[in-house]
């Protein structure tokens, strides 16, 4: 669960970290156990590679406890807070043995949700001048979507649908399917109007601009712009005049983002965020005694 800067360790997520524990651990870590005793007490610190924006710390300290709850963890960066490269983020002191059992899987975490933060935040930063929203989508790994769209929320970004049944979303298979049973855009609309909630929001995916004419007539809440260009997102922009929120997707990176912004969207939704993230690479090292 997701509260402000903060994973909540639900049930749910600590299923999560046992079982990525289990990938590990489950006939046990026979090198550290035949080369150093139990008793042997250590401090390890977390050491930056490069620079990012700091995402996960939750569920990296509740993995370290979760092998060990005798382990002592000062946490020298902030969430959400960015760091430089050979920052120190964590300091971590108790058993050696505990600290090299939890330490795969508990970087795994904070360098993939870390990495989700930075790439969000320099997007929100091409964007900053404009009206224009950095959105998530559902393009995440299976398992681990809270936490990638936390990553999302830590960067600036906002989050689209958790789920399927989060909002009406109409895309182009949708679309075909009625349209093969004799629908027009906005019967198709209208139709989901009828089966839903009151105060439920609906998207629909349009291609064209004659398209885009044809949707608003039913004034849905939101319309996608798939893959168009410029232009067209331009001249829609003008078409819609403020009374439906427009959503560019489709194709978005860090070279065109800005100029997307610059026609005058509301949204920009990018997959890239959470199904291409590059992690920010951290390291565990032992002081020196």
């Amino acid at each position: 669960m997701i509260y402000q800067n903060k994973i909540i360790i639900t049930p749910e997520i600590n299923n999560l970290i046992e079982k990525t524990l289990s990938e590990d651990l489950f006939l046990g870590d026979i090198t550290t156990e035949s080369l150093i005793s139990t008793s042997e007490i250590g401090k390890a610190l977390v050491i930056a590679k490069s620079a990012g924006t700091l995402a996960g710390s939750d569920i990296f300290i509740a993995i370290l406890k979760k092998v060990n709850s005798n382990l002592t963890i000062n946490q020298l960066v902030e969430e959400s807070k960015q760091f430089q490269k050979k920052d120190i983020i964590f300091e971590i002191y108790g058993s050696v043995t505990s600290i090299l059992q939890a330490e795969r899987t508990a970087l795994n975490f904070l360098q993939r949700i870390s990495g989700i933060a930075t790439i969000t935040k320099t997007f929100c930063q091409k964007v900053h001048i404009y009206k224009a929203k950095i959105i998530d989508t559902r393009k995440t790994i299976p398992g681990l979507r809270e936490l990638d769209k936390y990553g999302v929320k830590i960067g600036g970004g906002r989050n689209h649908r958790f789920n399927l049944g989060d909002g009406i979303l109409i895309k182009d298979t949708h679309i075909q399917i009625m349209k093969n049973k004799g629908f027009e855009l906005k019967d198709i609309i209208e139709k989901a109007k009828q089966n839903i909630s009151h105060n439920m929001k609906i998207e629909i995916e349009v291609e064209s601009l004659e398209d885009l004419k044809k949707a608003i007539v039913a004034k849905p809440d939101t319309i996608m712009l798939d893959n168009m260009s410029l232009n067209d997102m331009t001249e829609a922009v003008k078409i819609c005049n403020g009374q439906i929120l427009l959503e560019a997707s489709g194709g978005v990176n860090l070279e065109n983002v800005e100029d997307i912004a610059k026609t005058g969207v509301d949204l920009i939704s990018i997959g890239e965020i959470t199904h291409s993230v590059k992690i920010i690479d951290l390291s565990l090292k032992f002081e020196h005694k």
